[in-house]
C-alpha cells in the first residue's frame, strides 16, 4: 500500500490529463488524515488553484459554516476532489478527466478508510454514487457500500447561487450529523 506521502508526490507529478497544463498547483486534499469522515467535491476552482488547498473561496466558508453547524471543522474531516487541477473557467470536469485523476481519490479513499464520504455536489456524486444521480431529489439519503455510507449534499458554491436551498442542506446536515453519530462518534470532539 502506498503512503500518503507516495501518492501525493505521484498526483503532483501527474501529466494524464490537459488539465495539467493550465494548473498553478495539484489540490491533492486537506483535513485529518485519520478522519471517517471525507468530503469530495468536483474540481478546484480559481482560489484553489492559487493556494492549492480544497474549498478555500466563499464556498470554502460557507463549507466551513456548513461543518461548524454539525459541531464539525477541517481538523475532523478530509476533504478532497473528484480531480486535482483547475478546469478552465471553473466548468465541470469532463468524463475523460474524471477517469484520468480518480486513481488519486481511490488512493486517498483506500488510505483514509473513511465510514463516510459526503459527495458535495452533483457531479461528485454521479461519479461516487450512480452515473444517474439526481441531487434535486436524491440529496440528503444514506446509501451503504462495502464499509462506508455514501451521502451526496448541495455543493456550497450551487448553495452561495440558489439560497433558498439552505433549507434543505440544513436538514441534510442533521441527517449527516446523525450518522456520524451513529457510525463514526469519535469525529465529533
Amino acid at each position: 500500500m502506498l503512503s500518503w506521502e507516495t501518492l501525493e508526490k505521484a498526483c503532483h507529478e501527474c501529466r494524464q490529463c490537459q488539465l495539467a497544463e493550465g494548473r498553478q498547483n495539484v489540490v491533492f486534499g486537506d483535513g485529518n488524515r485519520n478522519a471517517r469522515v471525507m468530503l469530495v467535491g468536483e474540481g478546484p476552482g480559481q482560489q484553489e488553484d492559487q493556494t492549492g488547498v480544497p474549498f478555500v473561496g466563499r464556498a470554502g466558508q460557507l463549507l466551513d459554516d456548513m461543518l461548524a453547524i454539525i459541531g464539525l471543522d477541517r481538523t475532523r474531516v478530509y476533504i478532497a476532489n473528484i480531480v486535482k487541477c483547475r478546469p478552465p473557467n471553473n466548468r465541470d470536469p469532463s468524463g475523460p478527466e474524471q477517469e484520468a485523476c480518480i486513481g488519486w481519490l481511490r488512493g486517498q479513499v483506500s488510505l483514509l478508510g473513511p465510514k463516510i464520504i459526503v459527495c458535495l455536489g452533483r457531479v461528485a456524486a454521479a461519479r461516487i454514487i450512480r452515473e444517474d444521480f439526481r441531487i434535486t431529489k436524491e440529496h440528503g439519503i444514506l446509501f451503504p457500500r462495502k464499509a462506508y455510507q455514501l451521502m451526496a449534499i448541495y455543493h456550497p458554491s450551487y448553495l452561495l447561487r440558489s439560497p433558498r436551498y439552505r433549507p434543505e442542506a440544513f436538514e441534510d446536515l442533521k441527517i449527516l450529523e446523525a450518522a456520524i453519530r451513529e457510525n463514526a462518534p469519535e469525529t465529533f470532539p
